[in-house]
């Protein structure tokens, strides 16, 4: 009997993708990569992943790919860790009579524009927002709302093209940058509308969803503006009683308003005073290493509840019981034009501090490194867990400092420092 598939349109280029395909051969499934380019995800020919080389922005190719493989083996599941095609699975799996969200559903969430008139109509609180098309709008949105404007695309992740414009000029300049590109990173068509929103002061947080079912709170650093970089987690937040419950009700009042309800959810809010407001929903799996730290921290495992969902088996969120309770991470940027050096000797640092669990660079030694702009600037990263939030985050932050970090050597001694 032919071994059932897990077919995975796409990936995330880092973190959850590998363990995707892991947790399928875990449960007795072949994954499959559907990849317009499977080169772009290394882990696959690491692992000696199968893949199929398709147009996966092509429902007729994407469509004839499947059938073929279907006449070899049976389809389990559909599934994607990538943002930009989880719409695209749900719709494949909808197709196939197989488990997944409401691709409709997942379409409208992965429009910014539309996600935020949806949840703004259901009375999730959300930041003052306004739709441009053009720059003229933009400015005018920009003058409506008064203040410093956060202007960003209405579909991608990681921060992509999030920025804070502090007047006239700076909206102008990243509004006709946002809109005069046609496709995004991915090489998918942009919708050609940009989001002018009310910028919050407040502290992040993100609310992991799975249904209808709270995961944990996870408190959230970010780099400093005018670009939105996170650069590290913690796992749970450490938040007064009044204010958790205020994060989850929004979270939770958001993924009902928006027609989820299956699978994961990574909600975003920033606290507005006592008010938790939205500011979007992703309907997957979190990034930047969340999923993670919910695993170290609280012995729940999401990346395998996602892939259990979509092959229609049971999903327990209940934690393990050698969960250590609380579990951080750090991402290594750098301030100025660097070079990376001596990765072995930092990171072997990094990994000496007591506490830390995982310390890791995402390039070799002899690496220019810019400032970040994006999730793409962040250059490795340093996992802490322990039983106390506050000693993880302490733990993963002196971890940071004293062992990556130290790789970092301004671009102007790099030629007297060896790689």
């Amino acid at each position: 009997m032919s071994t059932p598939l897990l077919l995975l349109v796409e990936s995330n280029t880092t973190g959850t993708g590998r363990q995707f395909a892991q947790r399928a051969r875990g449960l007795g499934t072949e994954p499959v990569l559907l990849s317009a380019d499977p080169a772009r995800y290394p882990y696959a020919a690491e692992d000696g992943l199968r893949t199929v080389v398709v147009d996966t922005a092509d429902d007729e190719a994407l469509r004839a790919a499947v059938t073929t493989l279907a006449a070899g083996a049976p389809v389990a599941g559909v599934l994607s860790s990538s943002e930009y095609y989880v719409a695209t699975a749900a719709g494949l799996a909808r197709r196939l009579g197989l488990p997944g969200p409401s691709a409709d559903a997942v379409r409208a969430c992965r429009d910014k524009a539309l996600q935020r008139r949806t949840l703004t109509e259901a009375g999730v609180p959300v930041p003052r927002f306004s739709v441009a098309g053009s720059v003229a709008e933009a400015i005018a949105a920009a003058q409506w709302l008064g203040g410093p404007v956060v202007v960003k695309p209405v579909q991608g992740s990681g921060s992509l093209g999030v920025r804070l414009c502090r007047d006239r000029d700076e909206v102008a300049e990243h509004a006709g940058s946002l809109l005069a590109a046609t496709v995004n990173e991915r090489g998918l068509t942009t919708p050609g509308v940009v989001l002018v929103e009310q910028y919050l002061t407040g502290r992040e947080f993100s609310v992991e969803v799975f249904g209808e079912d709270v995961v944990t709170t996870v408190a959230k650093h970010v780099g400093a503006p005018p670009v939105f970089v996170e650069t590290g987690h913690d796992v749970p937040a450490v938040l007064p009683a009044e204010r958790s419950a205020s994060l989850v009700d929004s979270a939770v009042h958001a993924v009902k308003a928006l027609g989820l309800g299956w699978g994961a959810a990574h909600v975003e809010l920033r606290l507005d005073g006592d008010v938790a407001r939205v500011i979007e929903v992703n309907p997957r799996l979190a990034g930047g290493m969340i999923p993670e730290l919910v695993r170290r921290a609280l012995g729940v495992d999401l990346v395998g509840a996602q892939v259990r969902a979509a092959l229609g088996a049971p999903v327990d969120l209940t934690g393990t019981p050698d969960a250590v309770g609380a579990a951080s991470i750090r991402f290594l940027t750098a301030g100025d034009d660097s070079v990376l050096t001596h990765v072995v000797t930092a990171e072997s640092a990094a990994r000496a501090v007591p506490g830390v669990v995982d310390a890791s660079f995402y390039r070799p030694a002899g690496t220019p490194v810019a400032p970040a702009e994006d999730f793409r600037g962040r250059v490795g990263h340093v996992i802490a867990a322990g039983t106390d939030p506050g000693e993880t985050a302490e733990v993963a932050g002196t971890a940071l400092t004293l062992g990556l970090a130290t790789a970092l050597v301004p671009a102007a001694a790099r030629a007297a420092v060896p790689a």
